[in-house]
């Protein structure tokens, strides 16, 4: 059985995930695959004492082990699940469309889960009612000047149930979007196609693993 390890934390408005965990938890789930999550402290990303770092240089989350193999960074290790356990296939066939499935998951890590940070952190650890709210709107026109007016024009050129067609890599980092805009409640009128995108990836049994309605317990593993 895999095991991912990451931190996750349940509040009173939702479960507080990694936002790099949750592009692994997805592939896992979208793959059907055996796994289980170790849960660590999150203070441990603080302090990244020893045995964190022996298997992240880093001290970061996530990383896996599978079957004696241990690997850390998403983009990687869902990488390495894909060519691990081929089915369902989440990457196309073509040279230049499994580029292009790289380069726009690379943006998702770079850009919307960059400026996703700014939303999550440390307004979504507060209390709702003790906010800042000029801050989380700041925040908010951050992802709507940078990364969101980049997805609805790649989502103009033409999509499918995914960003590039078929579900596939590429799609991950955007259920992250999509988890925690559902918390933010985002006003996302000036970016239908985004919008529509969204609701399509809450829909897929996998993102129930990553919702923030999901308490950590719940989404502990799949057998």
């Amino acid at each position: 059985m895999i095991i991912l390890y990451t931190t996750e934390r349940d509040f009173p408005w939702g479960t507080l995930r990694s936002r790099f965990s949750c592009k692994v938890k997805v592939i896992l789930e979208e793959k059907g695959l055996s796994y289980r999550t170790e849960n660590l402290p999150a203070e441990m990303l603080g302090i990244k004492p020893p045995e964190m770092l022996a298997h992240h240089p880093l001290g970061k989350v996530p990383y896996i082990e599978d079957g004696g193999e241990w690997l850390f960074d998403s983009t990687v290790i869902n990488e390495y699940l894909e060519e691990r356990y081929p089915a369902p296939p989440l990457m196309p066939r073509g040279v230049a469309e499994r580029a292009r499935v790289r380069e726009i998951e690379q943006f998702g890590d770079e850009s919307v889960l960059e400026d996703l940070l700014d939303v999550v952190l440390p307004y979504w650890t507060i209390d709702p009612s003790k906010r800042d709210a000029q801050q989380q709107e700041k925040a908010r026109q951050k992802l709507g000047r940078r990364s969101l007016p980049f997805i609805e024009k790649v989502l103009a050129a033409g999509a499918g149930e995914g960003i590039c067609g078929s579900f596939s890599l590429a799609d991950a980092p955007y259920m992250v979007l999509a988890m925690v805009l559902e918390i933010d409640g985002m006003d996302l009128d000036a970016f239908p196609r985004v919008a529509d995108y969204l609701n399509r990836l809450r829909r897929r049994p996998s993102y129930r693993a990553i919702s923030p309605k999901t308490t950590v317990e719940q989404a502990s593993g799949r057998n």
